[in-house]
Order: structure tokens, then C-alpha cells, then sequence
């Protein structure tokens, strides 16, 4: 199963390999994504007496939250929900129900991170009412919006506001919604042969320790799921933009917006709705990590190459961390990808005439020509305010990105007028409606 030449593929091995070797992992499989297919497999180590294939079920963990988040959305794009609706709108009952949906996901809630239970990873879990009945006060560690707190118990919430609103079961509804139209049908909420055994790895001696495996019950939404390295390879396709009619592009784009960021003053990483983002060696990075006892998973996509990467290991700690980082590297490094060839195309007259140096008071900008009637407006020399902007059907165009998203640019003959901002061809042109009323230039 490889897309990828015999020096690439060489290369991922052996940097698979290593990362097996030294971290004394049981068994450790890898795949690279491309163009929503698999380009190339690996695996190392031993499942029973087998080497691990693409069909080795893994637990996956906290993967399982990017996919309830895909019902989660699916729901308000069908306007059952708003992101902005209070918890306690359909699920009520519960102390925290003046949490958001939205914060939930983004885990900005404030939300403790464990349920108040015994450590939920290792003892079978109790049932959604149970849960409910315990969330409380003390379960509130920080005010809502005021900054990123991951929180497990958001998901088990979600969970149970999925089963509702679809009047079935949260796994029910992912399986109808998502995993079988991405076809993956080895995702499945308990281990099938063949299954990799969750071990601890000794830290001082070359010997394992099974780890326990149960149904988390209320808490499965937060990490339930055991996949297999076709399926999830499907899911990084999925989160890439290969989302076979489960999700629009414009709401995975969304889900994939950074709302919180979650390691400090560094800023490498953050999250979106339900997604992990990740700022790794000039990539964007969105797709969510896993871990249960015995077992370590992560899925990244690269929406700009239309590459993903994974890795399923059965060991409870130990790897360097830097596996799909150096594998993405590699393959930038032995098969990067050709630029698109340039071509011309045609362009509206009246567009056209547009283009080129306007001013924001003395401030030079540019504006472009993007496909399908876009605009973007730049700052000469890069510093400023930069966004594009798509056209509506009433004549005016909306910001896409940057300081301008989600306002509106209205063109006239002398002017630009953004959000009230007015641009001219010359700096401060005193033929334009310039607020204020521009004075004469001073030697």
C-alpha cells in the first residue's frame, strides 16, 4: 500500500522504526495521506505474533471528540442548534447548563477537565443521568470564555446532547452520520480481532503491564472509539477536505478557525471547535491527539497540501512526540509537491480597472484580482491590515479573513469605502468623501 516512491517510503519506515526501537513501543503503525487516499503505510512491533496491518484496531481516545463535534455541527447547520444556545436549552437538568455549546467545543467553557468519579479512563463508567446529577459548582474552574481548559467532561455533555436531539444514542447517530459515509466501518466503540493489547511499558526493564479497557459509558464521547489505520487514514482525508457530502466546506473550515489557545505564551497550538490546530515547521495543522490507558493516537491534516499524517501505538507514555512532524518532513523532502501551473484567465473589465494602488488616508495598499470576482486588499510592504473579500450578489463584497472578516467593502468610481474606512487613488483625495475633510499637503 504505497503511492509514495521506494526512497520515500524507505525513509518513513526507517524513521518509523527508530521511533519503535528507541521508545520501546509493543507496536507502532503510521500512514501519510494524500490527495484523500493513503500513500503510505507502516507498521513495527508485534500484535500477538503478527506484525500490525492497516486493519489493526488501536483505541484511538480523544480522536472521538473530533468526530462527535462533526454531529455537533451538522446539527447547526440544520438550525436545531445555535453555538451560542445555553446548554440548559436542550439538556436540561444539569447545574452547568448556562455554558454554551460553542464554548463546550472550543473547550473555553471553564469546565473541569475529569468528571468528579474515579479516574474514568480505568473503571467502568457511569450512566449520562449519574453524570449529570454530579456536575455542579465545584466542576466550574474558570469563567466561561476566559480562556482554554480541556475539558473531557465538555464532550461527555455533547455526547448526551447529540443522543437527544437525534433521539438515539450519541454513537448511533456518529455511526449513521459520519463513519459510515466516510466508510469506516472498522470504527467501533469496543476492541474486534484483530486488536492490539493495551500495555504500560516498564520504565527501567524491557517487560509490559496489560492495561485496563472499558465501556466509559456517560464519558465515551471524550474517548471511547477504537479505529484501525484504513479508517482513520479515511479521517484525516475527511478533516483534509475530502468530506464526501458529511460536512460542508465552509463548516469544516470553521471547526478548523483557532478559538483558544492552549500552551501559554508560545502560541504553537490551540484549538478550534472539536479540532486540535497545530503551527508545526511553517504548517497549519488541525486533527486532535488520543490517549487511554495502553494506548497513543494522533491524526493531523495539512488542508493546504491536501496531506494528512497518523501514528496508533499500544504503549500508555514514551514516544518523542516529533513522529508526525519527521514523517511530513520526509515527505516534503523526497516528493514535494510541484506548484500549479500558472495560466491566464479572464478577468471582468470593470474588476480590472480596480486593481492596483489605493490609499487609506497615506497608507499605500493593493488591490488584486482572485478567481471567481474575489478581491484581496494588501498593504504595500506587508504591514497593515490585509484581507480578501468574496463578491455578494448585491454589488458590495464581504471580508474573508484578517481585520476586515465578515465586513463589507462597497466600491464607488473615486473610492473604496470599507466598513466606513475610505480608500482613494491618491493619499487623502480631496475629489472623495473623505470624513473630516482632507487639508493641504505642507512643505
Amino acid at each position: 500500500m504505497s503511492q509514495v516512491g521506494q526512497a520515500t517510503a524507505r525513509a518513513l519506515l526507517r524513521r518509523l522504526a527508530v521511533e519503535q526501537a528507541e521508545c520501546r513501543v509493543p507496536s507502532l503503525t503510521a500512514a501519510i495521506v494524500r490527495d484523500g487516499r493513503t500513500a503510505w503505510f507502516g507498521g513495527r512491533g508485534r500484535v500477538g505474533d503478527q506484525q500490525p496491518t492497516p486493519a489493526t484496531q488501536y483505541r484511538i481516545g480523544s480522536i472521538t471528540k473530533s468526530m462527535v463535534a462533526v454531529v455537533v455541527m451538522r446539527l447547526r447547520d440544520e438550525g436545531v442548534l445555535d453555538l451560542n444556545d445555553p446548554l440548559e436549552r436542550h439538556l436540561p437538568g444539569t447545574q452547568v447548563g448556562h455554558l454554551t455549546i460553542g464554548q463546550l467545543m472550543s473547550h473555553t467553557a471553564g469546565l473541569t477537565a475529569e468528571p468528579p468519579t474515579d479516574w474514568w479512563e480505568r473503571t467502568p463508567g457511569i450512566p449520562a443521568h449519574d453524570l449529570l446529577d454530579r456536575l455542579g459548582g465545584p466542576e466550574l474552574k474558570h469563567r466561561p470564555g476566559r480562556r482554554f481548559h480541556y475539558s473531557n467532561v465538555g464532550f461527555a455533555l455533547l455526547g448526551e446532547l447529540v443522543g437527544r436531539l437525534r433521539g438515539t444514542t450519541w454513537l448511533k447517530a456518529l455511526r449513521a452520520e459520519v463513519l459510515d459515509p466516510l466508510g469506516m466501518h472498522d470504527t467501533t466503540p469496543r476492541p474486534r480481532p484483530p486488536h492490539a493489547t493495551g500495555y504500560a511499558v516498564h520504565p527501567y526493564a524491557d517487560v509490559v503491564l496489560a492495561e485496563p479497557e472499558h465501556d466509559a459509558d456517560a464519558m465515551g464521547p471524550a474517548g471511547q472509539l477504537w479505529s484501525t489505520p484504513h479508517d482513520l487514514a479515511r479521517w484525516a482525508a475527511f478533516l483534509s477536505g475530502h468530506t464526501s457530502g458529511v460536512l460542508p466546506a465552509a463548516t469544516l473550515a470553521e471547526m478548523r478557525e483557532p478559538i483558544g489557545v492552549d500552551d501559554g505564551h508560545t502560541w504553537t497550538g490551540g484549538f478550534g471547535l472539536g479540532l486540535q490546530l497545530s503551527r508545526a515547521r511553517g504548517r497549519r495543522l488541525a486533527g486532535h491527539t488520543g490517549s487511554m490507558p495502553g494506548f497513543l493516537a494522533t491524526v493531523w491534516a495539512d488542508p493546504d497540501e491536501d496531506t494528512g499524517v497518523l501514528f496508533m501505538a499500544n504503549t500508555t507514555s514514551g514516544l518523542t512526540g516529533a513522529l508526525t512532524d519527521d514523517l511530513l518532513d520526509i515527505l516534503h523532502e523526497y516528493e514535494p509537491r510541484l506548484p500549479d501551473e500558472w495560466q491566464p484567465a479572464p478577468a471582468d473589465p470593470g474588476l480590472l480597472a480596480l486593481t492596483g494602488l489605493w490609499h487609506w488616508g497615506p497608507k499605500p495598499y493593493v488591490l488584486s484580482l482572485l478567481p471567481d470576482r474575489g478581491l484581496a486588499l494588501e498593504p504595500v510592504g506587508g504591514r497593515g491590515r490585509a484581507s480578501r473579500f468574496v463578491a455578494q450578489d448585491d454589488g458590495t463584497w464581504l471580508g474573508l479573513d484578517g481585520y476586515y472578516a465578515g465586513e463589507t467593502l462597497k466600491v464607488a468610481p473615486d473610492h473604496l469605502d470599507l466598513n466606513t474606512f475610505i480608500f482613494t487613488r491618491d493619499p487623502y483625495d480631496p475629489a472623495a468623501p473623505l470624513p473630516g475633510g482632507p487639508g493641504d499637503w505642507l512643505a
